[in-house]
């Protein structure tokens, strides 16, 4: 990994503090003249322009949930079945993903799992979402057990409390690893859930545009960064793949009943055509990676990992972020101050 960055914001307030008011003539070309090399020095990793902008993210309420099963391949169905049309609460009841797989030697009923969270704006939606895919998705799924895997929650949602109905009254209570788990009869054997599931205010939104020479550069390197986010625990990427083909602003130019519609400044065959395009002359590939995390660090962790793997492709040539001038969200995440 080799990093290439020159922060002239200490020089420029160093000349400032020498600069006397008597002075101020002498001294303006020169301070212009830093100023020009500091707007025009470029941040590299692994020779990519990472560009001096920021993802501008927004609060959101979020689940974490281990999914247990007989087999790895069982509790994988389970976590995509659970986390289906789960991509942007633009139009989705939710956004969700999986997060990451866990051996049995770490889950509370000794076999393989994937955990699994599942977002939302407002906490009663959220908990309806919790019951519906659970109870849809994940009981209905063979050999499947449920297990909180939220850490510090701000509160729980009784939702295995609620599922216990199911049981028609043949349902149990049973102690695993000190945790209060309803076990539901089925026709297949017994559906195990833990009778309450963590939630806590968590950040949504984080992101990474890739701009790339061509299309099949930018996905790979979209690839690549959505591989190596799945190594930072608490985040998931819930566009499909990880990646995010059709990204978005806020509201529209010409439909106004669109709460929102296509970035036509970041479309690579409108380049030329609309004013104030933003994509370079040299790029025609260009992917966002959208980032939901348990917290702000979380997310800042995967816009990292995700910069770092997708700067080793050979063709990308610069990364950016999408922001809404800080009129969406409370968190503007820096790209240059991940590093």
């Amino acid at each position: 990994m080799s990093y290439n960055c020159i922060n002239l914001d200490c020089i420029l307030k160093w000349l400032e503090n020498f600069i006397c008011p008597t002075e101020k003539i002498k001294w303006k070309n020169l301070y212009l003249f830093f100023s020009y090399i500091k707007s025009v020095i470029i941040m590299e990793i692994n020779g990519v322009e990472i560009e001096d902008n920021f993802a501008e993210a927004f609060g959101i309420q979020t689940s974490r949930i281990l999914i247990t099963a007989a087999t790895k391949k069982l509790a994988k169905v389970a976590a995509v079945e659970a986390t289906g049309y789960g991509t942007s609460v633009i139009g989705c009841p939710a956004e969700a993903g999986i997060d990451c797989y866990v051996p049995p030697q770490e889950t509370p009923d000794g076999r393989p799992g994937y955990i699994i969270m599942i977002c939302n704006m407002d906490k009663k939606k959220l908990d309806h979402e919790l019951l519906e895919r659970i109870g849809m998705c994940i009981l209905t799924a063979a050999t499947t057990a449920v297990f909180d895997a939220m850490e510090e929650p701000d509160e729980k949602f009784k939702t295995g409390h609620k599922l216990k109905f199911y049981g028609d009254g043949y349902e149990k209570v049973l102690d695993i690893q000190g945790r209060k788990i309803h076990s539901i009869p089925l026709m297949s054997g017994d559906f195990l859930v833990e009778s309450e599931l963590g939630v806590k205010a968590g950040v949504a939104g984080g992101n990474l545009f890739i701009l790339a020479e061509n299309q099949p550069a930018g996905l790979l390197a979209a690839d690549a960064a959505v591989d190596a986010i799945k190594a930072v625990p608490g985040a998931i990427t819930p566009f499909p793949g990880g990646i995010v083909a059709s990204g978005s602003k806020v509201g529209s130019n010409k439909y106004k009943f669109l709460n929102a519609s296509t970035n036509e400044k970041m479309c690579v065959t409108l380049k030329g055509d609309v004013e104030g395009c933003n994509i370079p002359e040299n790029v025609d590939g260009v992917y966002e990676i959208v980032i939901d995390g348990v917290d702000e660090e979380a997310v800042k962790a995967a816009m990292k990992a995700g910069i770092e793997a997708a700067t080793k492709v050979n063709g990308v040539l610069q990364i950016s972020a999408g922001n809404f001038g800080g009129n969406l969200g409370k968190y503007n995440i820096k790209l240059q101050e991940l590093f």
